[in-house]
C-alpha cells in the first residue's frame, strides 16, 4: 500500500507582507487547514517545510517573517525541514526521510505556486514520487514578465497548474480530494 503524506510548504508570515501585491486564492489557508485537520484526524503523516533564507535582503531572512502563520505550526510529532532555496529537496534530508518512512505519495499545498510549490512538485515527480497538488490550497502573486508586463495572480496560478498537470502531478481541488479520501 502506498504511504501518503501531506507536504505543507512555506506557510509563513513573509507572505502577508504588502511587497508581494494582491494574490489569488484568498481561501488557500482555509483549505490547507481543512487538509491538515483531515490528515491529523486520520493519523496520516504531515511534513512541514520552512523557508529560511541566507540572503539578508530577503523577507525570509528575518525570524519574524520566517514564523509560521497561526494554525500552521508543526506538532512535535510532525517533521520540519528548513530550506534556503525553492526546492524542499535541495540542502535538506527530505528525500531520505520519505524513503526511510516508505512515503511514496505526496499531497502538496503551500505558498507560493510559481516558486517553491512548483519547484518542489517538479522535483518530487522527477525523484519518482507520486504527487497530488491541491490547486486551491496554494496561491500566486502577480509576476513581472521579461518584457516588463505584469501577469495577474490568477493567470500565474492557472499557467503554473497547466505546466504541472499530468506531467508532474495530479491536480485536484480541496473538496474533490477530501471527497475522494472518504471512499
Amino acid at each position: 500500500m502506498t504511504q501518503e503524506a501531506l507536504l505543507i510548504i512555506d506557510v509563513q508570515e513573509a507572505f502577508d507582507h504588502v511587497n508581494w501585491g494582491q494574490r489569488n486564492n484568498l481561501q488557500a489557508e482555509d483549505n490547507m487547514l481543512k487538509l491538515i485537520s483531515d490528515f491529523r484526524s486520520n493519523s496520516r503523516p504531515i511534513i512541514h517545510i520552512q523557508h529560511v533564507s541566507d540572503n539578508p535582503d530577503s523577507l525570509f531572512h528575518s525570524s519574524r517573517f520566517q514564523a509560521f502563520k497561526k494554525g500552521f505550526e508543526p506538532l512535535k510529532s510532525e517533521p520540519l525541514f528548513q530550506k534556503t532555496v525553492n526546492s524542499a529537496f535541495i540542502g535538506t534530508t527530505l528525500e531520505d526521510y520519505l524513503h526511510q518512512n516508505a512515503i511514496s505519495h505526496l499531497t502538496i499545498v503551500g505558498l507560493t505556486l510559481p516558486h517553491c510549490v512548483s519547484t518542489t512538485t517538479r522535483m518530487a515527480a522527477n525523484l519518482g514520487f507520486e504527487v497530488t497538488l491541491i490547486s486551491d490550497a496554494t496561491a500566486s502573486f502577480p509576476l513581472k514578465g521579461p518584457d516588463g508586463k505584469i501577469i495577474e495572480a490568477r493567470d500565474c496560478h492557472y499557467y503554473n497548474l497547466a505546466t504541472l498537470n499530468d506531467e508532474f502531478a495530479t491536480i485536484k481541488n480541496t473538496a474533490d480530494y477530501l471527497d475522494h479520501t472518504k471512499h
